[in-house]
C-alpha cells in the first residue's frame, strides 16, 4: 500500500488487504454490542439518580433558603436556575442527535429493547462527521456549555474544578494517524450502538456537570457574608411590656460574633454574665412605668486596642394585669350559633390563660375561643392567668348581651313584596326566610304558611302547606295566574337554630 509503481500482484494484494479489512470491519460482534448496551443503560440509570438529587437539592432549597433569605437566596437560586437550563439544553440536543440515528436506523428492535442498527457502521461517521457534520456542532456545545457553567461560579469556586464534560481527542500513538474527537467518538468503524453509548454518556456528564455547578452556586447561601472586622451592637428582648412581678430578661450580644468570644458586656456600669458571646439583661419589674437601659460592648481588636459599642437605647413597660375580651362581630351573643371571641392578656402567653363563662360555655377554637349561649339576658367571661410559675391572677371580666337571632324576611320569587312576571311565579317551588345584614351564617326553615290567590273578577284561592315547598293543588291554582292576579302568603312560621318558631311578615305579590 505505499507509494510508487507498484507490480500487478502487488496492486491485487492491496486490494483484498482492503477487502478483507472491510469484511473485518463489518463483523461486530454481538458480545462488544450488548457491552455498549449495558453501559448505555448504566450511564442513564445513572443520570436518571443524578436528576433526583439535583431536584431534591432545589426543592429543599426553595422550602427553606428561599423562604427564609428571600433577598440573598434569589439571586443565588437564578443562577443556579441557569446552570439548569444550560444542562437542559445541551440535553435535549443530545437527545435530537440520538432521535437522528435511532431514526436513520430502523429505530428499536422491540425484542432486544435494542437499536435494530446498533452494528451499522455507516451511519455514525456519515451523520455525525462526513455528511452533516454534526459532531463538530456537538464538539463546540459540550464547550460552550462546561464554560458557561464554569462562568456562573465565583473565582475561588472555579479553583480546581474540572467538570465532567470533556472533548479532548484521543492521546497519540505511535505509528498511527492523529485523530480528532469527533474522529474517535463518531468516526469510521464506529458502530451505531457505541456512537449512542458516547452520546448517553455526553448527557450523564452533564448532568453530573449540573450537579456540581449548582451544589457549589446554592451552597453560598450558607457561607458567612460578615466581615468580623465590622461589628454591630444588638439587644433583643423577648417583650417590652410585662406584669408586676413577672422577670424581664433581654440578650444583648453581637452580630458576626463567634461562639468562642467573650466581650465585656455591662448595662449601667454592672457586667452582665456572657454565654457564646451573648450577654443576659435581667430588668426591675417591681415598679409600675416605663424603664429604659443601654447595653455597652467592649471587643479586644487584633492589634490588643479595645473598641466599645453601645446599643440604641431599649425601653421595655411594666404594668398592672389586665385582660382584654373582645367580640370577633358584635358586642352581643346570639342564641343558636357560635360566637367566635378573641380574649388576650397583654404579657401572658395564650397557653397561660383561663377562661371560664357564667350564662353559657366558651370553648378554645383556633386562635380564639367560641361561646356559646342558651338564654337571653346577659353573660360574663371570666379571664385569670399564670403570671409566674403555678402562680395564677384574676385579669378581668366582661359581660355580654345575650339576644336571640333577629326574625328573617320571607320571599318568594326572590321578593318580599312588588311586582314580577307571571311566568317567574309559576316557575317557583319553595318559599325561603332569609336574614339581611346579619353577621353570622344563620339558617331558617320554613314550616308552614297559606297561600291566597286574586284574580280579576273571581273567588278568592285559599290554600294551606307545611314545610317550604308548594303543594300540587298550588301549583295548579299558580299555573292560572293571569296578569293582574294578586298572591299572598299569610300565617308564615319559621323555625332558626335556636329553635323557635317566628311569625313571619306577610308577602304579597302582583303579577304583570
Amino acid at each position: 500500500m505505499a507509494g510508487g509503481k507498484q507490480t500487478p500482484r502487488q496492486r491485487m494484494m492491496g486490494i483484498l488487504y482492503l477487502v478483507l479489512l472491510g469484511l473485518i470491519a463489518l463483523d461486530v460482534p454481538d458480545s462488544l454490542l450488548d457491552a455498549f448496551k449495558n453501559i448505555s443503560d448504566s450511564l442513564s440509570a445513572s443520570k436518571t439518580n443524578v436528576q433526583k438529587g439535583i431536584d431534591n437539592t432545589f426543592e429543599a432549597f426553595e422550602k427553606t433558603k428561599l423562604k427564609e433569605q428571600p433577598e440573598r437566596a434569589k439571586p443565588i437560586y437564578a443562577r443556579a436556575q441557569q446552570a439548569k437550563k444550560l444542562s437542559d439544553d445541551l440535553n435535549n440536543y443530545v437527545e435530537s442527535l440520538k432521535k437522528m440515528l435511532i431514526d436513520a436506523t430502523g429505530g428499536i428492535d422491540e425484542a432486544t429493547q435494542d437499536y435494530k442498527g446498533r452494528e451499522n457502521i455507516d451511519v455514525s461517521v456519515d451523520l455525525m462527521v462526513n455528511r452533516k457534520h454534526n459532531a463538530y456542532d456537538l464538539h463546540k456545545k459540550i464547550d460552550d456549555t462546561r464554560e458557561a457553567l464554569l462562568a456562573l461560579l465565583t473565582p475561588q469556586e472555579r479553583a480546581g474544578m474540572k467538570l465532567p464534560l470533556e472533548t479532548t481527542p484521543p492521546p497519540h500513538r505511535v505509528g498511527f494517524e492523529n485523530k480528532t474527537w469527533e474522529q474517535a467518538t463518531f468516526g469510521e468503524g464506529m458502530p451505531m450502538g457505541g456512537a449512542m453509548t458516547s452520546l448517553t454518556k455526553i448527557q450523564s456528564d452533564a448532568k453530573n456537570a449540573e450537579n456540581e455547578v449548582v451544589k457549589k452556586i446554592l451552597g453560598e447561601v450558607d457561607q458567612a457574608v460578615v466581615n468580623l472586622d465590622q461589628f454591630s451592637a444588638v439587644a433583643v428582648a423577648p417583650t417590652s411590656y410585662v406584669l408586676v412581678g413577672q422577670p424581664y430578661t433581654a440578650e444583648v450580644f453581637l452580630t458576626a460574633s463567634d461562639s468562642k468570644s467573650t466581650p465585656d458586656i455591662t448595662v449601667s456600669g454592672s457586667r452582665l454574665p456572657t454565654e457564646a458571646g451573648r450577654g443576659k439583661y435581667s430588668g426591675s419589674t417591681s415598679t409600675e412605668g416605663v424603664h429604659t437601659w443601654v447595653g455597652t460592648i467592649s471587643v479586644k481588636q487584633t492589634d490588643g486596642s479595645i473598641k466599645t459599642y453601645t446599643t440604641q437605647p431599649q425601653t421595655y413597660t411594666v404594668a398592672r394585669p389586665s385582660a382584654v375580651v373582645s367580640p370577633d362581630k358584635m358586642n352581643v351573643l346570639y342564641i343558636g350559633v357560635p360566637n367566635p371571641v378573641s380574649v388576650s392578656a397583654p404579657g401572658i402567653a395564650k397557653k397561660d390563660l383561663r377562661v371560664s363563662m357564667s350564662g353559657g360555655s366558651i370553648t378554645p377554637s383556633g386562635n380564639g375561643y367560641i361561646a356559646t349561649v342558651s338564654t337571653p339576658g346577659t353573660a360574663t367571661v371570666n379571664v385569670s392567668g399564670e403570671v409566674t410559675k403555678g402562680k395564677v391572677m384574676a385579669l378581668g371580666a366582661t359581660t355580654f348581651r345575650v339576644k336571640r337571632i333577629p326574625d328573617p324576611k320571607a320571599e318568594f320569587a326572590g321578593k318580599s313584596s312588588g311586582a314580577t312576571s307571571t311566568a317567574n311565579l309559576k316557575g317557583q317551588d319553595a318559599l325561603f326566610a332569609r336574614l339581611e345584614g346579619f353577621e353570622f351564617d344563620a339558617k331558617f326553615s320554613v314550616t308552614r304558611f297559606t297561600l291566597m290567590i286574586l284574580k280579576p273578577r273571581q273567588d278568592v284561592i285559599i290554600l294551606s302547606g307545611t314545610g317550604n315547598q308548594l303543594t300540587a293543588a298550588m301549583h295548579s291554582a299558580m299555573n292560572t295566574l293571569t296578569p293582574g292576579s294578586r298572591i299572598a302568603f299569610t300565617n308564615i312560621i319559621a323555625v332558626g337554630p335556636d329553635g323557635t318558631q317566628r311569625g313571619l311578615d306577610d308577602i304579597i305579590l302582583s303579577a304583570n
